[in-house]
């Protein structure tokens, strides 16, 4: 069986406006699966996983903001490690790796594959990933890496420095991100891109975690996570570390960081409603928005559209669009929860218009709000809204009137669509106090 770790973390930045602080980009839906349905990168990871191994035990090491998302798009049954505070990819391995020990009874014994969780790969992979996992287990060596091939000299990995070109081969070294001319010639020489992908025993973390950090089991790590020293595992445990072997990869293996690199893999020019002319070429439309975009006489352009905000950028040129993003000072205008997803149509200065869609059999927290009254609108579906205790049956066209200070939620029965109306002079994130529904 094998045992897989996927890092689930980063911000959405380099992909704005459809991720945000909440959803990242591998919670992004733009992959056609084999139904025709659009599929996110984390569900396309799990799935291929799943695929070649149906028992394998999945943990996603991640923050708390993206607990809501993994769930919406992975359901519940998913196994979470997660990380109080960012502490880097050393505490947060440790972390996952005692997870999977203590918490899910996994033998020590067994060998365990980390991977990012938002690679562009195709099912090689996934084959290569079991491939790592049973050469872990061989103990030939306490880490073994993957190395993918290079397919141009970049700037944008370090290297590894193979003993030879075996499929298995010890490491020589590491190498930093070079320049072009200097990757070039590691290139040369047989070196092989790092993605960030090992395996090892669970065993060799639990070890070298317990050399690092004073803890006795996963509950007083997770306790102590927020006093950890920021390390990576690189500098922490893989510089340090002699018995490392490297298996070489040579499928696809794209980076999908920035536009620029997530146009290329996609398989379809426009996702939602979009037009183009003729006179376009390597023009790519990514729309969440309800109305049209038409593009004309366009070349090598990606325009996104989202609640967020709208991006028209030269192919090249996106790469370099954080320090824009980060300029901005707005409010979260969409998330997708475990229960559901929420977009936010209209903000005033003492009013906030959401547009809710909750899934079968979901429901909010029991909570309760101090500075603001809500009214629900059902627009379609059937549910049950609980108002102080008090539940009755709600449907396409009943309203739902709160006070501040009382305790409410809704269950849908249905898919249920709702507007809700947020009425108060200072409405935030912070004013909601959850209870226990009796």
């Amino acid at each position: 069986m094998l045992n897989v770790i996927l890092l689930s973390g980063g911000s959405g930045k380099r992909l704005w406006p459809l991720s945000n602080d909440i959803r990242s980009k591998q919670f992004i839906k733009i992959f056609k699966n084999e139904d025709g349905a659009y599929e996110s990168m984390v569900q396309r990871v799990y799935n291929k996983i799943k695929k070649i191994d149906s028992e394998a035990t999945i943990t996603i090491a991640t923050s708390k903001s993206q607990i809501s998302a993994i769930h919406n798009q992975l359901g519940t049954d998913v196994g979470i490690s997660v990380e109080p505070c960012r502490r880097d990819t050393f505490p947060a391995i440790a972390l996952a790796t005692s997870y999977l020990v203590d918490v899910l009874g996994v033998s020590a014994d067994e060998p365990v594959v980390v991977c990012p969780v938002d690679p562009y790969v195709d099912d090689d992979y996934f084959e290569a990933l079991k491939k790592l996992a049973d050469q872990a287990g061989k103990a030939e060596a306490n880490l073994v890496l993957m190395g993918i091939e290079p397919t141009y000299p970049s700037e944008k990995y370090g290297y590894i420095i193979p003993e030879d070109k075996n499929a298995t081969s010890k490491v020589l070294s590491f190498k930093e991100k070079p320049t072009v001319e200097v990757a070039k010639d590691y290139i040369s020489k047989g070196a092989l891109w790092n993605g960030g992908v090992f395996a090892y025993k669970l065993k060799y973390v639990i070890d070298k975690a317990h050399e690092l950090i004073d803890f006795v089991d996963y509950n007083d790590l997770f306790d102590k996570y927020e006093t950890l020293e920021k390390i990576s595992f690189d500098y922490a445990v893989v510089e340090k570390e002699d018995a490392i072997q490297v298996q070489r990869f040579s499928g696809e293996w794209k980076d999908l960081g920035t536009w620029n690199t997530l146009t290329e893999a996609m398989t379809e020019n426009i996702v939602g409603e979009g037009i183009m002319n003729e006179k376009c070429s390597g023009v790519h439309i990514l729309n969440e928005l309800n109305v049209p975009i038409i593009a004309m006489g366009l070349t090598d352009v990606v325009i996104s559209a989202s609640p967020e905000g709208i991006l028209v950028s030269d192919k090249e040129q996106s790469s370099y669009i954080k320090p824009y993003v980060d300029g901005i000072d707005q409010q979260i205008m969409f998330a997708e929860k475990s229960w559901g997803k929420y977009q936010v149509l209209d903000v005033e200065s003492e009013a906030l218009t959401i547009k809710v869609v909750l899934n079968p059999g979901h429901s909010m927290n029991y909570h309760s709000h101090k500075n603001r009254d809500e009214v629900w609108v059902v627009l379609s579906g059937e549910g049950r809204s609980v108002v102080d205790g008090m539940e009755q049956k709600i449907k396409a066209g009943d309203v739902v009137t709160m006070s501040a200070g009382c305790r409410h939620t809704v269950f849908a029965d249905t898919e249920l669509k709702l507007v809700e109306v947020q009425l108060g002079k200072d409405i935030t994130v912070e004013d909601k106090q959850k209870f226990a529904l009796e």
